[in-house]
């Protein structure tokens, strides 16, 4: 009966809106943090295990478990606490820094130089509901394994259980969640951690069920953990964003990009519709300027073409006139050369005057506005308006930009991050001495530290002010692997020339190395400082 409710209840788990399903690699990051908490027992010549729990890291250098885990080593001086990493051949020891029997948590610091991955611890307001995973080191897993108690001394991977969440109660005076990740002993002080493999709770005991397998477990909640951890110094990183997955992010960004082409489609498709609009006006008024202009000119030219047969006719006429006072007024000599000098210069200014008008009328005729003339006042209104291309203003190459995180566009595992400035030049330098890398139209930057099991890919688009930064958590071989690939190139400086392609080549090899999927993607919106 019990077993079938808790079926129904994950059935129904798995419907629920919104439900999000663990990332396989987000709850692999979180294991490499988790460790096996070993109490040690000496008989003066050798050393061997007593009993183990788990635990994970809050920091690099301090482990969360269960008190009653370290309980035997907390009472008797002689036992000591070792701590197993989930990989690599290193083994640690721990001193205790801190126990709080009331809700059984415990704070150790190991005294070794291991340093481990921490783990972030989802903040905000408690969950009810959703999937999980407990994390951590179940003593009949080793059983069925057939390893015996000398082999929790070496490195194991941490195993991994999934449930639900079935609620938030208080329990043995403290506050607990109750859910149904399958755990059993030696998976006390272990981590429950959600589908972004943050941390929930502190797996502690399960619910008696009559001498049979617990069905419910219980994990002690944040509101037990947080107050213990500040009590004593220490300041977790804690995320109480929402938890996306990025399937979902990029569903969505797909979706936006779609959103912005259609807009861009809109946009243009009005602004061709109205410059069709407006070219067919300017097309109307040109042709009716151009029409009106050729009938005034070719009035004008009948005017002139009037005045100029008027004078034609008045020279021929003077001319006549010449010609019969030559002939006729031979008896008064002086009369008639006055007589032929006043018409013949008459016939002049009339003959002047004739060619002149038709001579305009011919140049008016054929330097009136053609049809093609129509065509180029249509380009010359289209341009008149028109605003300056600004594109290189708004988005410059090079400048400094102030970048704000995207929280709807990022998924946040870790401790959110704050804003930033980016010095960014043409040639892909940014705040003066880092070089970005540009390969396959992108510029981006990958970053392999040596005191951090992950990889950071960091990406800059100029053009719509978009800045990424993609961080993979990866095991310590594939960290190995990355390191050894990063080593095997040096990334050139600022204003060395064709930095950017030569960086970008090389940092193919590391890139060729990592998950399809970043653990964390931190998107920023970046504008130009004015």
């Amino acid at each position: 009966m019990i077993r079938l409710v808790i079926a129904i209840a994950s059935l129904l788990a798995l419907l629920l809106p919104g439900s999000v399903s663990a990332d396989p690699a987000d709850v692999a990051a979180s294991a490499r943090g988790v460790v096996r908490v070993v109490i040690v027992g000496s008989d003066g010549e050798e050393s061997f295990p007593i009993s183990h729990g788990s635990g994970f890291a809050i920091s690099a250098n301090r482990i969360v478990t269960n008190s009653h885990v370290i309980e035997e080593a907390r009472n008797d001086e002689t036992l000591r606490i070792a701590i197993i990493p989930s990989e690599g051949d290193e083994v640690s020891s721990a001193r205790i820094l801190a126990v709080s029997p009331r809700n059984d948590l415990a704070l150790l610091e190991l005294t070794g130089g291991l340093r481990l991955p921490r783990l972030t611890i989802a903040g905000g307001a408690g969950q009810d509901s959703g999937e999980v995973s407990a994390i951590g080191y179940p003593m009949n897993v080793d059983r069925a394994q057939g390893l015996d108690i000398g082999d929790v001394l070496k490195s194991q991977p941490p195993v991994k259980s999934r449930g639900f969440l079935s609620g938030a109660r208080p329990s043995r005076q403290f506050d607990t969640i109750l859910h149904t990740a399958p755990i059993a002993r030696g998976n006390s002080g272990g981590p429950l951690v959600d589908s972004c493999g943050r941390v929930l709770g502190v797996n502690s005991f399960g619910a008696d069920s009559n001498g049979s397998d617990a069905e419910f477990f219980f994990a002690i909640s944040m509101r037990e953990l947080l107050p213990f951890l500040r009590e004593n110094g220490v300041q977790p990183a804690v995320n109480s964003l929402p938890c996306r997955s990025l399937a979902d992010l990029d569903d969505e960004e797909r979706q936006r990009l779609a959103r912005e082409q259609e807009q861009a489609r809109a946009a243009m498709s009005a602004r061709t519709s109205e410059a069709r609009d407006k070219r067919e006006r300017a097309r109307l008024e040109a042709e009716m300027a151009v029409m009106e202009e050729r009938e005034d000119i070719m009035a004008l030219c009948a005017v002139l073409l009037l005045i100029g047969f008027g004078a034609a006719l008045f020279a021929w006429s003077a001319r006549q006139k010449a010609m019969s006072v030559d002939d006729y007024a031979e008896d008064d000599d002086d009369a008639a050369a006055l007589g032929w000098f006043t018409n013949e210069r008459l016939f002049a200014i009339a003959a002047l005057i004739a060619a002149a008008a038709f001579v305009a009328a011919l140049a008016l005729w054929f330097s009136r506005p053609g049809l093609a003339e129509i065509d180029r006042r249509v380009d010359a209104a289209m341009r008149d308006g028109e605003a300056p291309d600004t594109t290189g203003q708004q988005n410059p190459i090079a400048g400094t930009y102030l970048c704000s995180i995207d929280v709807a566009r990022s998924r946040i595992t870790g401790a959110q991050s704050e804003d930033l400035t980016l010095e960014w030049s043409a040639d892909g330098c940014v705040n003066s001495r880092t070089q970005y890398g540009f390969a396959k139209g992108e510029w981006n930057r990958v970053f392999v530290p040596n005191d951090e099991d992950a990889v950071s890919v960091n990406s800059f688009d100029p053009q719509s002010g978009t800045y990424r930064s993609e961080r993979y958590l990866l095991s310590r071989s594939q960290m190995a692997r990355a390191r050894r690939e990063r080593g095997g190139y040096t990334a050139p400086g600022c204003e060395t020339p064709d930095a950017a392609a030569s960086l970008g080549e090389k940092q193919e090899a590391v890139l060729g190395l990592l998950p399809g999927r970043p653990n964390e993607r931190l998107v920023y919106k970046c504008e130009l400082r004015r």
